[in-house]
């Protein structure tokens, strides 16, 4: 049995962010990370967005193999024994913790048929193999109008690709965004030479002579060379919950970011926690969380324990369009729109009982900071209040 005095399990931006967190107090304590990924980790949010406007593929990677760190890339953990504060492998090998950190993350959503033929989009490894396809193909189908879907539409757009764009809700981001702003989406993506059928579900995706065919509930059947969906990711908290640990969309967190056991702390995607400012338990599945909240696992696992108030803020670039929010963002709740220019250019703020709990920047910038301080005043806005309240 090999010790560590930290165990890392999940190898993504946050497990790179807590080797950080760790290192700053701890220069020299043994640090293990597994993961089922074949990579060192790297930066997301460049595989949906600056990979297909330029950006070479080495500048994804993050520089955890200098941190003092035995990496284990490939491996998946099988259990977890508490009572001995050790992790097992799938081989059977067992490796003692002081301090374990699970940053599992998320696993996508799959679509009801289509099999291995369909690309999740979600890793490295899943970018390589659509870039591999979009080099020698023309047509492809994207399924799903939220985050993910959205932006590899657009990216497959902007590379010269016939897309055609699947989704059920009634409009791009419709979960997120107001509604006018989301039907003048399926405008501004048709205007791109995205094809957008809203309101369709897929039943069924199969192999044809030339690619795939894609048939929705409606009837409707397009053909593609690839298929490619974005529908969502469900935390990895099997292992977690295995284990004994508290789970309820994810694993549940206190101030510290500790577990129900004291030695087991969680970040990232797969972390439960409680949002200071919204008064909400809630996950959040974005860059600017994975990093920030990381980076405190690994402060608070190797030093004295801070607690994590931060409001973590997320981003998206549409074509020419872009956007920086932070908050809580439904749709289904009283929204403000505050535009300067319509659908181009404005502030979108999210209110419950009259108090903001979500801003969204829409080609407005450099604005974070004032988005946070107006929710967490929490008081009490009209329509004319918020009137130009945060502006460029």
């Amino acid at each position: 049995m090999s010790d560590f005095k930290y165990v890392i399990i999940g190898g993504g931006m946050t497990a790179d962010s807590a080797v950080s967190g760790i290192r700053e107090h701890d220069g020299s304590g043994a640090i293990a990370v597994f993961t089922e990924e074949k990579d060192m980790p790297y930066n997301r949010p460049p595989l949906s967005k600056g990979l297909w406007k330029g950006d070479q593929l080495d500048s994804i990677w993050r520089n955890t193999g200098k941190q003092k760190v035995d990496f284990f890339a490939g491996t998946r953990i099988k259990s977890i024994d508490r009572s001995l504060k050790s992790v097992t492998v799938g081989d059977g090998k067992s490796y003692t913790y002081e301090k374990l950190l699970l940053a599992t993350g998320g696993t996508p959503r799959k679509l009801p048929s289509g099999g291995e033929g369909v690309i999740y989009y979600r890793t490295v490894e899943d970018y390589r193999t659509l870039r591999a396809v979009v080099d020698t193909a023309s047509d492809f189908v994207v399924v799903g109008g939220g985050f993910i879907g959205s932006e590899v539409a657009a990216a497959l757009a902007m590379n010269g690709k016939n897309v055609t764009l699947i989704f059920p809700d009634n409009g791009i981001g419709a979960r997120v965004y107001p509604k006018g702003l989301s039907a003048f989406l399926i405008n501004y993506f048709s205007e791109k030479g995205v094809k957008v059928h809203a309101g369709e579900s897929v039943v069924s995706i199969g192999k044809s002579d030339s690619g795939y065919a894609v048939e929705t509930k409606s009837g409707k059947k397009f053909a593609a060379d690839a298929v490619v969906a974005g529908v969502g990711i469900m935390p990895n908290d099997a292992l977690a919950k295995a284990s004994g640990l508290a789970v309820d969309n994810g694993i549940i967190v206190d101030a510290f970011l500790r577990t129900t056991d004291h030695a087991i702390y969680s970040a990232g995607d797969v972390a439960n926690f409680y949002n200071r400012s919204l008064d909400i338990r809630m996950r959040v599945e974005h860059e600017d969380n994975a990093n920030t909240m990381g980076k405190l696992a690994g402060l608070n696992m190797s030093g004295d324990p801070e607690p994590y108030n931060h409001q973590p803020f997320f981003y998206s670039d549409l074509f020419d369009l872009g956007y920086e929010a932070v908050g809580d963002l439904n749709a289904g709740v009283e929204v403000v729109e505050d535009w300067v220019e319509e659908y181009r250019k404005g502030v979108v703020y999210y209110l419950n009982e009259n108090r903001v709990t979500g801003v969204l920047l829409w080609n407005t910038w450099g604005k974070l900071d004032d988005a946070r301080k107006l929710i967490d005043a929490k008081k009490k806005h009209t329509a004319d209040s918020l009137k130009r309240l945060i502006s460029d």
